[in-house]
């Protein structure tokens, strides 16, 4: 790979992966499982060559334990999984939050729960966003639209990591990871040599005081002070970290919310909308934690209501209701397991909307007939 930023054409896995490189990643452990496969394998290619360590696994445990260790030292550390083996790495990402540990991590999601189907879908959502493992912790969570973000974002996680000291985390899903578009990487690539030690590394203790890392305090009333510590950390990630786009939202009747793939659906649909003269906008959170919700208070003030299009059964869509607090309506549009959505049944939920019907907006209780609405049109 030239040290270049010129136009190339790549999978969103490798771009991931070639990403992560530029941005100073020295050390990748994981373990296969479709559809985030090219990631090791571009990093086994070509980390070494790139001073780096790469290190197939044995399993997810082991692999996110190994970050655990490489991040501790210092180094620029990540791994990568898809849904069922991000499940099994939950554990040493509570560990990594509770060490302070700024790792980073990547999830190319598929259907669930269990082991679902390697199809794209969105069902992570809550895994990434409200913590996935146990205790009191935070993972700050990218949710890229394109193979372009994919490229450059691993950068700004590896900085916000090591700003905030916290975990952070690509959501990306399986269309994302296995499509291919033309990218130019937004930076040059980053001397980890020159990458300051942190005060806080392990390594050569002889000419300064030894240190430790651990997720634990057994004194009284330490893990509380610590907890609050690091609850600052976050307050100050959701003041100043947030990220999102928007399209034509200022004007909008309504405005749709997505992320992901799920997003790429509306810019279709907001191209119907043009044709047939509706006003209809689009909302996409870039930070899916910290949500955007202060942005999306402010447009509950101008909008009429809301449709949320989500691959799954709905997710995003109690941190928008949280957002809108009862201001306008909030309605959904899902495509789960595996499912979807096209810019076609979205304008058609858009209506249904306008009109008081409820043709393509979900309802848990009519979840039967949700599915028989997709086995009749969902193909036309």
């Amino acid at each position: 790979m030239s040290e270049k930023s010129e136009k190339v054409l790549m999978k969103g896995n490798d771009a991931l992966a070639e990403g992560a490189i530029r941005a100073g990643c020295r050390f990748f452990a994981g373990y296969p499982i479709t559809p985030q496969n090219e990631v090791p394998e571009y990093m086994a290619a070509h980390m070494e060559d790139r001073d780096g360590a790469f290190v197939q696994a044995e399993s997810e445990v082991a692999a996110i334990n190994m970050v655990y260790g490489a991040c501790a030292t210092g180094t620029r550390s990540m791994t990568s999984s898809s849904s069922p083996g991000l499940s099994l790495k939950l554990e040493g990402i509570s560990y990594s939050a509770g060490a302070d540990l700024p790792i980073f991590f990547a999830n190319i999601s598929r259907g669930g729960p269990g082991l679902g189907d390697i199809q794209t879908a969105q069902g992570d959502y809550f895994q990434a966003v409200k913590g996935g493992g146990h205790g009191d912790y935070k993972v700050i969570t990218l949710a890229p639209n394109s193979v372009q973000e994919m490229a450059n974002l691993p950068k700004k996680c590896f900085e916000l990591a090591e700003k905030y000291r916290v975990p952070t985390s690509i959501l990306a899903d399986a269309t994302i990871g296995q499509m291919m578009e033309g990218i130019n990487f937004d930076f040059e690539p980053v001397d980890a040599t020159k990458l300051p030690e942190p005060d806080w590394a392990l390594g050569d203790s002889t000419n300064r005081d030894k240190r430790m890392v651990y997720s634990y305090n057994l004194k009284e009333g330490a893990l509380e002070q610590m907890t609050l510590k690091r609850a600052q950390r976050y307050a100050d990630i959701e003041a100043n970290e947030v990220m999102y786009e928007e399209k034509n939202v200022e004007d909008a009747d309504i405005i749709l919310v997505a992320y992901g793939v799920a997003s790429r659906a509306c810019l279709e649909a907001l191209k119907i909308a043009e044709e047939k003269g509706l006003k209809v906008g689009l909302f996409r959170p870039i930070t899916l934690w910290p949500f955007p919700n202060k942005r999306i208070a402010e447009l509950a003030k101008k909008a009429k209501a809301f449709l949320v299009v989500e691959m799954s059964l709905g997710q995003m869509v109690e941190d928008v209701k949280l957002s809108v607090n009862g201001e306008k309506p909030v309605h959904l549009h899902v495509r789960p397991g595996g499912g979807f959505p096209t810019g076609k049944h979205i304008i058609e939920a858009v209506e249904s909307v306008q009109s008081g019907s409820d043709k393509w907006l979900y309802d848990t209780s009519k979840s039967e007939e949700y599915a028989k609405l997709i086995l009749e049109e969902g193909a036309k």
